[in-house]
């Protein structure tokens, strides 16, 4: 499929991306659509060329569309803010043990770290998130409350690992909360969907790719490890 990237005005919070894309989606030839109020960059994926009158025609007054790109940001340079993330919860995990490297340990406050610096960004828009998140997780589409509860859950489990307090029904817990995230993440790569990530929240714009899927396979593997 084709895919367009077009600059508009008028995107001002979550809810506005939520209006232009169902209000684009609705148009003949419109495959898929996501919209980011912060760069204001809408990007459409078509069964053929849609020609900004016809966006400008769909889109109600408040919005305005003022040029094409012409090319989308690379997967690397939208990508960069998880990689500079988890390379500074790897750094701070490895100065916090340099000097007895015990591996359990390690783990935990690596996965400790991950959950509670994720949960920050979720919690910074949590409408957006739960909007985002629903639209790939299998239990956040069935029950929509769960996107809301989501961002706390991973607040707990940071805490608790945190504190090195990590029973086995916990790791359980965690084995099934991601495990159930990378099912949905799976199916999205494997239907080779164009979606935003919701892993860092929906201030940070990230594409689903599989960064994410191993993002999430390295935790299950922790979560797995100190089980054994």
């Amino acid at each position: 499929m084709p895919k367009q990237v077009f600059y508009i005005t008028g995107m001002t919070c979550s809810g506005c991306e939520q209006s232009v894309v169902k209000t684009l989606s609705k148009i003949t030839g419109v495959e898929q659509a996501t919209a980011n109020h912060r760069t204001g960059a809408l990007s459409i994926e078509t069964s053929h060329p849609i020609s900004i009158n016809e966006l400008s025609a769909a889109l109600p007054k408040e919005y305005a569309v003022e040029g094409q790109s012409l090319a989308a940001p690379s997967k690397a340079r939208q990508l960069f803010p998880l990689f500079l993330i988890f390379g500074f919860i790897i750094g701070t995990t490895f100065i916090i043990h340099i000097d007895t490297m015990n591996l359990r340990e390690m783990m935990l406050d690596f996965m400790a770290l991950f959950f509670m610096v994720f949960s920050f960004f979720k919690l910074l828009d949590l409408r957006g998130f739960q909007s985002s998140f629903k639209q790939y997780d299998p239990l956040a589409s069935a029950l929509p409350f769960y996107g809301w509860i989501y961002p706390f859950i991973e607040l707990g489990l940071g805490i608790s690992l945190i504190r090195n307090y990590a029973p086995n029904w916990m790791l359980m817990l965690i084995l099934g909360v991601l495990g159930i995230t990378t099912v949905g993440v799976t199916r999205v790569l494997l239907q080779k969907k164009t979606m935003q990530c919701a892993c860092l929240g929906s201030v940070l714009k990230l594409p689903m790719t599989e960064a994410t899927l191993i993002e999430n396979t390295i935790m299950l593997v922790m979560a797995a490890t100190l089980l054994l």
